[in-house]
């Protein structure tokens, strides 16, 4: 018995020794004095780091300031557990000069501003870079060159940081703070003939990247059938007998914002049609003044009374139903 505690304590020192060895040979382990440890490190440790980097700023900018600059921690990027979370200077800079106070009665700027409040604002790049710095790839892969970039938008030009409702993100809203720019699409959404934009069933996201995208107008898809595909599945085909403007582009024949013309035309059949087919069906018969056969005044009409084949009611759509594709074998003229 007294063999094997003797045995049992030899291996206890062996091994104590072992680990205080391996210790010491770790450096790692062994942080300098006041030096932090990201190895240490826990979620309570992170945050109370932040919270005393952003009480350099927030000891002025308080609940007394005109815009809620403390409602920033009602929202992701107030998240202080959350190790990704920025703090003031993330998104503004060390702005060493204004934390240094007045000098000569004023106060340096920070680095970088978001809004001409008290300074003058930064410019577009400086902005959007810190932003970037943390929103950077997928959907933003394509800011640099984007519409919006060449034009000097920045990303706070859209987005609001520091509230906990940011308009643009949210579906009933977002059309709103589009349509600041882009005044025209507010009007096409109040035609007759448009897309549920209103009451929130779609917005503009639906289909534009605001961020950039390798498609043409911002589209989401590389092209803009693709992306009308999203919804409009049954106009994919492939079709025995296809339509060639259809699989070329959609807004050949639809104005995708809004329209007077169900269904979004660019304008009415047959006149529509007419601006491809300009052969076939008497196309000789005048139209226009003429639409319902020529006429002289206390003569009665002169020619044929009715009005030509292809400028009555739906026109051309009254036999060439199938105008996106057909799959029938008789379906050659798109009949049915």
């Amino acid at each position: 018995m007294q063999f094997i505690r003797k045995l049992i304590l030899a291996a206890g020192l062996i091994l104590a020794g072992w680990g205080a060895t391996a210790f010491a040979a770790d450096p790692i382990n062994l942080p300098a004095m006041g030096e932090s440890n990201p190895a240490l490190s826990t979620p309570a440790m992170v945050s109370k780091q932040k919270l005393a980097e952003d009480a350099k700023c927030t000891r002025c900018h308080d609940e007394n300031e005109a815009k809620p600059i403390l409602s920033i921690f009602q929202t992701k990027h107030g998240v202080t557990a959350d190790p990704r979370t920025p703090t003031c200077q993330s998104c503004h800079g060390p702005s060493l000069a204004h934390l240094a106070g007045p000098v000569n009665g004023k106060i340096a700027p920070p680095d970088v501003r978001f809004n001409n409040d008290n300074y003058p604002e930064s410019s577009a790049s400086q902005r959007a870079a810190a932003c970037l710095t943390c929103h950077k790839g997928t959907q933003r892969a394509h800011w640099d060159g984007s519409p919006h970039q060449v034009n000097g938008l920045a990303c706070n030009d859209c987005h609001v940081i520091h509230s906990p409702v940011d308009k643009v993100r949210s579906r009933m809203t977002q059309p709103q703070v589009c349509f600041t720019c882009h005044k025209a699409r507010r009007a096409d959404i109040q035609k007759i003939s448009h897309h549920p934009i209103g009451n929130g069933k779609m917005v503009c996201s639906d289909c534009h990247n605001p961020h950039g995208s390798v498609g043409p107008d911002l589209m989401k898809k590389a092209t803009i059938n693709a992306t009308c595909w999203t919804c409009h599945a049954d106009k994919r085909g492939p079709f025995l007998w296809e339509h060639q403007p259809v699989t070329e582009n959609c807004t050949d024949c639809h104005t995708p914002h809004g329209s007077n013309i169900a269904p979004l035309l660019k304008s009415r059949p047959p006149f529509l049609c007419q601006e491809c087919h300009d052969g076939p069906h008497a196309s000789i018969n005048p139209a226009g003044p003429g639409i319902a056969g020529a006429q002289v005044p206390g003569t009665g009409y002169i020619g044929a009374p009715n009005p030509t084949a292809t400028t009555a009611g739906r026109a051309c759509l009254n036999c060439h139903v199938m105008v996106h594709g057909s799959n029938s074998p008789a379906g050659a003229f798109l009949f049915r």
